[in-house]
């Protein structure tokens, strides 16, 4: 039992002494260390000569790297990724052990009882004072950036959706190629907005457009899980949200919650921009039967059911 405590605190350690030394990393090693921190079941089979190879950089390089941030070289920067691998198989462990002997409804009990722990420990950590300026933030930016990977792209997307029906100029950054990134948010400056949603295991490619939108002095936004988060490096408004894994799947549950909040709270510092671009969509909708008027949408607490119908009623 206490080797793999000992086994878990050695994997939160190498990644946290990545991520805490990253933003004052030599170009060559940030290239080491987002392929680490992205690909660390991968690299644990690779010599440091492979490594380099891999990234285009020289062994020494990759030797370098490991004692600038705390090993004796690089066999011991390779057993600590070794524990970092055993402890993500720790994770499929527990999980059996938690899990496996009890019935369906047990789980789904456990799993929505622990969902419920996030919401209201982000309700008790979350800043007011932070959410209040990431609002303001993305009302005043002329285009606001949104980007998130892997399994938090569905966060993005919902953001994305709803912006669009709140704001014009919204861009959703989607792509996997980090050069695509960049040419996505090229034009990126002081009036814009970039917000990053990431939680472990975090993505580097995030990280860096958000240190690219920074260098560019637009308003960064991070949502992520706590202060302890790289992606707090390049952000001047955080919004924290615990996440924690079930299993080997991601809560995002409070995440959600949060980002449900800034729609709300955007559309009622804007309800008639709101309202006004929900009735052109629904005369599109109409015009070109995309739906068969049955659909709900909620305006000023109001259901609006075939909105554009009921008001010429109203009118007659």
């Amino acid at each position: 039992m206490q080797t793999r405590e000992k086994n878990m605190e050695r994997q939160y350690d190498i990644l946290d002494r990545i991520r805490e030394r990253y933003d004052k990393m030599s170009k060559g090693h940030k290239a080491i260390a987002g392929y680490i921190l992205e690909h660390y079941d991968q690299a644990v089979f690779m010599t440091a000569a492979k490594l380099g190879e891999t990234l285009g950089v020289s062994e020494s390089t990759v030797v370098r790297f490991a004692s600038g941030i705390g090993y004796e070289g690089y066999p011991g920067f390779q057993k600590a990724l070794e524990a970092c691998v055993q402890g993500k198989l720790g994770n499929i462990q527990k999980m059996d052990a938690k899990y496996g002997k009890s019935s369906q409804s047990e789980i789904l009990t456990s799993v929505l009882t622990s969902d419920i722990e996030k919401l209201q420990d982000t309700i008790q950590n979350l800043d007011p004072a932070a959410f209040e300026m990431a609002v303001s933030g993305i009302l005043e930016a002329d285009t606001v950036y949104i980007m998130a990977l892997r399994s938090n792209e569905p966060l993005a997307a919902f953001l994305h959706f709803y912006l669009n029906m709140i704001r014009g100029n919204v861009v959703l950054l989607n792509t996997t190629s980090v050069t695509e990134t960049f040419e996505q948010m090229i034009r990126i400056s002081e009036k814009d907005c970039f917000i990053g949603i990431s939680f472990p295991r975090y993505s580097m490619r995030t990280l860096k457009a958000m240190e690219f939108a920074n260098d560019r002095n637009a308003k960064v936004i991070a949502i992520t899980d706590n202060i302890h988060s790289p992606m707090n490096l390049y952000s001047s408004c955080n919004l924290f949200a615990r996440s924690d894994m079930v299993s080997i799947v991601d809560s995002l549950v409070a995440p959600l919650s949060v980002i449900n909040a800034l729609v709300v709270a955007l559309c009622l510092k804007c309800p008639q921009d709101v309202k006004k671009n929900l009735e052109t969509l629904e005369e599109v909708w109409n015009n070109y039967q995309v739906y068969l008027n049955d659909e709900i949408n909620f305006i000023d607490d109001e259901p609006m059911l075939n909105y554009s119908l009921r008001k010429e009623e109203k009118e007659t």
